[in-house]
């Protein structure tokens, strides 16, 4: 399980893809970083609403899966497609700290200790 939090940009009309099948898509801006990266979700089927609640410029936190799929083309060539597919999606609170939000690849700081010279107390000769 993923999840990011960032602003949406734009969203999309559901489309009917076939009579079993239905998809709408979306896009967040994550600003996260140095340079702004507008990333597109995909909901499907009873999951289409979610984003109806939700205006452009809202600040969203997107719960989703990454799925990935093999296609061979008519010609023998292998492609690979990959859909980030969101399942939830929350308001993020304006007044609320970030510090709680967990990263979406967040990694633990290492316990680092330094030493000084003083602190050696060994009887090695060398």
């Amino acid at each position: 399980m993923f999840n990011i939090t960032g602003q949406l940009k734009v969203k999309y009309p559901e489309q009917q893809v076939s009579e079993r099948f239905r998809k709408r898509d979306f896009v967040i801006t994550d600003n996260s970083s140095q340079y702004p990266q507008h990333i597109s979700f995909q909901l499907t089927q009873d999951k289409c609403a979610l984003i109806d609640q939700f205006n452009p410029g809202s600040e969203i936190r997107v719960f989703f899966n990454l799925r990935g799929r093999e296609w061979k083309s008519p010609q023998g060539e292998i492609k690979y497609f990959n859909t980030i597919e969101a399942w939830k999606i929350e308001a993020v609170n304006q007044g609320a700290s970030q510090q709680n939000a967990p990263a979406m690849n967040s990694v633990p700081a290492p316990d680092i200790t330094t030493f000084s010279a003083a602190d050696e107390s060994d009887d090695l000769p060398f």
